[in-house]
């Protein structure tokens, strides 16, 4: 009972955070997952994936009913996504289990400056082109590497991105960010399935509460100012951040084959 009730919490904070910063959630369902259950971050960062599914896809319906989804967008993002998320599935049974939480950090790090070089606006003019869309198709590349490596749907690089590419207001990169992790966490999810390196209970049980409250997120964020916004989110990275290197530091190395490994 109170290892449901744990996951239940972890459900409802993912949500609200994917709805309210157009993320997949796995920030903050990774280092839980890692505290709650004693998870090592690899078995974390695949369960994740299954969890975030679910959220962003009811967070995308709740933006796109609002008219905040920027489609073509969303789907070029989305192709560059799928191709990634493999790749980095891959990594994730390669990199050494004590070189993951450099990773998170070192990417969470790169978040919290590309969040400080524009300026949130709630409108934006966008504009989408040829030169557009390449660069968000690598931008979709990066995030689905990210999303099979650490476990996260790559909205915090895909928001700041939409933001700087296409002029995107905060909301509608919010709601176009969500739509593009569907496709993302569901590829690294197949891929980690194969693999066996995912709790499929814990991710479900985790990714159902989040969709539940992840519309409770997206309407917090039209009520937030989109500067209030940034610094919230940059603030709780930084709690992240600290969460996972501490974590990190006290996992011993791995020497026999964890679940779904081969020794």
């Amino acid at each position: 009972m109170r290892r449901t009730l744990a996951l239940v919490v972890i459900g409802v904070l993912a949500g609200l955070l994917s709805g309210l910063f157009g993320v997949g959630g796995g920030v903050v369902v990774v280092p839980a997952l890692m505290a709650v259950l004693g998870m090592d971050q690899r078995r974390a960062s695949a369960t994740s994936l299954v969890a975030i599914a679910p959220a962003a896809l009811v967070g995308a319906i709740t933006y796109a009913v609002q008219g905040e989804v920027h489609w073509l967008a969303a789907l070029t993002l989305a192709v560059g996504s799928v191709i990634g998320a493999p790749l980095g599935a891959r990594l994730l049974r390669a990199v050494p289990i004590r070189a993951l939480p450099w990773i998170f950090v070192g990417f969470l790090t790169v978040v919290l400056v590309s969040l400080f070089t524009t300026v949130p606006t709630r409108g934006g003019e966008v504009h989408f082109g040829v030169v557009e869309a390449l660069v968000l198709l690598g931008l979709g590349l990066l995030s689905g590497v990210l999303s099979g490596l650490v476990g996260v749907g790559g909205g915090v690089v895909i928001v700041p991105g939409l933001e700087v590419a296409l002029g995107a207001g905060d909301l509608l990169a919010k709601g176009t960010s969500l739509l593009t992790m569907v496709p993302t966490s569901a590829s690294g999810t197949v891929a980690n399935l194969r693999r066996r390196a995912v709790d499929v209970r814990v991710g479900l049980l985790v990714g159902v509460t989040a969709a539940v409250c992840s519309p409770a997120g997206a309407w917090l964020a039209r009520l937030v100012d989109p500067q209030v916004g940034t610094w919230l989110f940059a603030a709780f990275l930084v709690v992240v951040a600290v969460i996972v290197l501490r974590r990190g530091r006290r996992t011993r190395p791995v020497v026999s084959a964890t679940d779904g490994e081969v020794a």
